[in-house]
């Protein structure tokens, strides 16, 4: 068998968080314009974590799996 390249591994990794990301800024948008039983609170909630997820934490993976020189 092969070993399986990291780097494909976290790529998908990477990838993964953006999509869940823009699935929760999706569902919050949803959410905080009225068009769910939910409270807008958790609309809000939902949007800034998708943020989060899309625009901050895929740059900390990438500095903290970077290649050493």
């Amino acid at each position: 068998m092969s070993e399986r390249d990291p780097a494909a591994a976290r790529f998908a990794i990477i990838q993964a968080v953006r999509l869940t990301g823009v699935a929760c800024v999706i569902g919050g948008m949803i959410i905080a314009t009225g068009r769910s039983s939910l409270p807008d609170w958790i609309g809000y909630v939902l949007l800034a974590n998708g943020l989060v997820d899309v625009f901050v934490i895929p740059p900390i993976l990438v500095r903290k799996w970077r290649t050493p020189k």
